[in-house]
């Protein structure tokens, strides 16, 4: 049995793990252990993780080596690892020996052997680390008398080998060697000459039978004869036996050495004589083209490859590398709601884990919604916050005017949600003050200041059976909005906001403070969140008058919106010829603000002050008067899906018309009318700014912003018709495509262009809804939503979340290629259609000319007469060769 301590050192990574860490509180110092016991006081063992050792570049084998296997690491390097990562960080035991160290550099020893119980020790003082760095010398003699080891026996003289001499003792051996006394019986086996090579056939064979075979009747001990030896005579001599051995020379401390020497060179004689030999010529013939064929294939493939290194990638994943299929993980239902309600959106919280988002609509028709007006009225329209803590009971619920298609967590503060309405309204809530409802608190009941995130099961189960209805706080004017349902909506970025002409200035509340949304009544829409009007001081009785007592359960953040709230900006995408408007379904913009945040990002976004601390939105009437500055070489261009299937890349900038003086919007930059159904999906790729996926109707398209030429990709059109997509947070050539049919389509571009790499059967009705979230960095979810209202949480296998070696830049290479391949097809169209009015116009002039049947008498002369001209060439060449004679020319003329 292994004892504890070498069960550590065989598995030290292990321990590192296993090891639990205590947190103190901010007012009091963790005492760092050192080896004083142990007569080192100057020694502070410690544990590192791999994550530490790749911040601080010393990753064991690889930075840290036998040969030097210490690193010098800068004191202000740790301080700042200490105020990053807290207490999570390895030197956290040792933070206040590393604030006191009186040195710029720490000494970081590797402790491969675990002298001092883990896998690396830091020296406290400068003098520890002066000692480890320069040892001080040892005299010679003392290290050779260190080292010297007795020997048990010593020749004075070398021993002599003499000829062996005979005393009788070689008798004995003789008499007590055994010698065998019976015979040895051999056996001869043959065979049939005929059955040489012939196939061997097994069978089943009864045991019974002698007839031509045998029964084997092994050898078995019997106890009852058993004799047991308990005296042996063996006879030994004794020879001295001489070996040659071998011992290497005394190791010492390693020092750099270097030596400086001349090359040894042939004289101008030998190389006259050896660049002449045939023999070398021959030589360098014969080798020439295995050389070449071995540069050609260093060039081609790296011969130095660490190939098992690759084949170990990520090998403590959560799931197999071979599971390539979504896995159910938990489904959402509002089993209390007695309307059948379908989803039409899906939002993750942006820095809460396990927590999602999702509006519900009634499914009816227009028609229908029509008729059932009455009962829709008394039917509240809800946006429902699941947890995972809880699939049954709702932790939110928001109310709304009517029912919400979209809406969108504010960036600035997640607390701050719009949403747009069937009925063409934007809808704003402020769920600020139940934020402790859905975040970790504290036991005495107060926010913490640091939201510190549990993994997925952020509340107790059964702490929140009620849920909760939130009214909202301000809604947009139905005079001025939208007229129809909107459809799509997007917090503008921070950085900069849009004035009623469209141009771009900088932001410098650097808060997101403006919405676009669009709408099927042909509309765009740009919001600002500010009172667009100046505050000027009025008397107070008139404020007593105008004062308006507002409810306890509604803040009062969008207040002076309510009712009143107009879009500082309209863009009609006009159809050019006629006087039909586009229908924008889908919008996306170049500088939205993304909302894909990993757990680290996430983790460091909680560590900012709470917005309501902060309260960012506290001063929004303050109005616009100040003058901004404007922002140049801004891309103002974005993408639309239409309705009709069409993709728009336009402009949002306004222009005036020079006959009426109106503000117009700028015609679009390029149409293309790819996809044939509505586009439901219009998305950047997380990954690359500049490509967009498109989905709509029976087909998908990839494009890049800049080539206007058409598509990058265009898939054929499917069976069943698309509803859905979005694409991989974490791999760059993945996105995910849902179907009418409930069956969901996974795209692999490196690993199929042309079809789905595979497709899954989620549900038994459309998918309405798709939205990826990474957990961790080894786990990963995607919510998909059906027309029936259940929410589906899969978990994503270790292939589809984890991008393989290269994958962005094998990804980027193919767009590449298909940018050059669509410039390529566009120049052989027009070369096509160069040729074609070519050949047009060859036609035509053939038309134009003259053309009419020859009759037979002439065809007869124009033959007549080629024959007579070749009558003629023929003579005059047999005249001048010489051949043909006087005599022969008149006969030849007579012919």
């Amino acid at each position: 049995m292994a004892s504890k301590s070498e069960r550590r050192k065989s598995n030290p990574k292990k321990k590192a793990r296993g090891k639990k860490r205590k947190i103190l509180p901010d007012n009091e110092e963790e005492v760092a252990p050192s080896m004083e016991s142990m007569g080192h006081p100057e020694i502070f063992p410690l544990v590192l993780t791999t994550k530490t050792q790749e911040i601080f570049s010393c990753r064991i084998d690889e930075d840290i080596t036998d040969e030097q296997p210490y690193k010098l690491i800068k004191k202000e390097a740790i301080l700042e690892d200490l105020q990053n990562r807290a207490a999570v960080s390895d030197f956290h035991p040792v933070k206040k020996l590393v604030r006191e160290y009186p040195g710029d550099e720490l000494l970081l020893v590797c402790d491969k052997d675990f002298k001092y119980g883990l896998n690396f020790y830091l020296i406290g003082t400068e003098e520890g680390k002066e000692n480890y760095l320069n040892p001080p010398e040892v005299p010679e003699e003392l290290e050779e008398h260190k080292e010297y080891v007795p020997e048990d026996i010593v020749y004075y003289k070398p021993p002599v080998s003499k000829p062996w001499v005979s005393l009788g003792s070689e008798k004995e051996i003789v008499e007590e060697s055994v010698e065998e006394s019976t015979k040895q019986i051999t056996y001869m086996i043959t065979r049939k000459r005929n059955e040489f090579g012939r196939p061997i056939k097994f069978s089943d064979f009864n045991a019974s039978v002698v007839k031509d075979a045998y029964i084997e009747c092994t050898a078995y001990p019997d106890k009852n004869f058993t004799i047991q030896q308990r005296e042996k005579d063996i006879g030994l001599q004794v020879v001295p036996k001489i070996n040659d051995i071998t011992t290497q020379t005394r190791w010492t401390y390693p020092k750099n050495a270097s030596t400086q020497y001349q090359p040894r060179e042939f004289s101008e004689e030998v190389k006259e004589e050896l660049g002449q030999s045939k023999s070398l010529a021959e030589f360098l013939n014969n080798t020439s083209v295995s050389v070449e064929l071995a540069l050609q294939q260093n060039e081609i493939m790296n011969t130095f490859v660490d190939d098992w290194r690759y084949l170990a990638e990520e090998e403590g994943t959560y799931g197999d590398k071979s599971d390539t299929y979504l896995k159910e993980y938990q489904s959402f239902t509002d089993l209390h709601n007695l309307m059948e309600k379908t989803i039409t959106c899906v939002s993750w919280h942006p820095t809460i884990q396990g927590l999602i988002a999702v509006s519900v609509a009634v499914r009816l028709t227009f028609e229908d919604r029509i008729h059932f007006s009455g009962k829709l009225l008394l039917q509240p329209s809800l946006i429902l916050f699941w947890s995972f803590s809880d699939p049954i009971h709702p932790q939110l619920m928001l109310e709304s005017p009517d029912d919400i298609y979209c809406f969108q967590f504010c960036p600035s503060d997640p607390n701050i949600i719009a949403g747009g309405c069937i009925n063409g309204q934007i809808v704003m809530w402020d769920i600020t003050a139940h934020a402790d409802r859905i975040e970790n608190t504290k036991a005495g009941g107060t926010r913490s200041k640091k939201a510190m995130l549990k993994p997925m099961f952020l509340l107790e189960p059964g702490s929140n059976k009620e849920a909760m209805y939130i009214r909202h706080c301000a809604v947009s004017s139905i005079e001025n909005g939208h007229k129809k349902v909107i459809t799509d909506i997007h917090w503008l970025s921070n950085t900069f906001e849009i004035n009623r002409m469209g141009s771009v200035f900088e932001n410098r509340s650097e808060i997101c403070c403006q919405l676009i949304t669009c709408s099927a009544d042909c509309t765009i829409c740009i919001w600002d969140v500010r009172s667009q009007k100046t505050v000027t001081p009025q008397p107070a009785e008139k404020k007593k008058e105008e004062n308006v007592e507002i409810p306890y359960d509604i803040p009062s953040t969008f207040l002076h919106l309510d009712l009143a709230w107009k879009p500082l900006a309209k863009i009609k995408l006009s159809k050019g010829e006629t006087t039909l408007d586009h229908c924008p379904t889908k919008i996306s913009l170049n500088e939205v603000h993304l909302l894909y945040k990993t757990p680290e990002k996430a983790l460091v976004q909680s560590a900012v002050p709470n917005a309501t601390e902060v309260k960012l939105y506290s001063n929004l009437e303050t109005g616009l008067g100040n003058p901004l500055k404007p922002i140049e070489d801004f891309s103002t261009k974005f993408f639309v899906g239409t309705e009709e299937g069409e993709v728009i890349y336009t402009d949002w900038k306004m222009e005036r018309d020079p006959e009426t003086g109106r503000l117009t919007t700028k015609k679009p930059v390029n149409l293309y009318a790819v996809h044939d159904g509505a586009v439901h999906t219009i998305q950047r790729s997380p990954f690359y700014k500049d490509i967009v996926l498109t989905v709509g109707g029976w087909n998908v398209a990839l494009w890049k912003e800049g080539v206007l030429i058409g598509p990058l990709l265009q898939t054929c059109c499917t069976p069943k018709r698309y509803t859905s997509g979005h694409w991989s947070l974490t791999r760059p050539g993945v996105f995910y495509i849902g179907r009418e049919d409930g069956y969901i389509d996974i795209w692999d571009l490196l690993e199929k262009t042309h079809e789905p790499a595979q497709s899954q059967n989620i549900c038994i009705t459309m998918i309405t809804y798709i939205k990826p979230w990474a957990f961790s960095a080894k786990q990963q979810f995607v919510a998909i939503a059906d027309y029936y209202g259940t929410l589906h949480i899969l978990e994503v296998p270790w292939s589809l979340s984890h991008p393989s070696t290269n994958e962005v830049t094998s990804v980027s290479h193919y767009f590449e290629r298909e940018v050059k391949h669509l410039e390529y097809r566009e120049q052989r169209k027009k070369i096509r259609e160069q040729e074609k009015m070519e050949l047009d116009l060859d036609m035509e002039e053939k038309k134009k000319t003259k053309t009419y049947q020859k009759s037979k008498e002439q065809i007869e002369a124009e033959l007549k007469l080629d024959f007579e001209s070749y009558l003629e060439l023929e003579k005059a060449t047999l005249i001048n060769l010489g051949l043909l004679r006087a005599s022969e020319q008149m006969s030849y003329i007579n012919m």
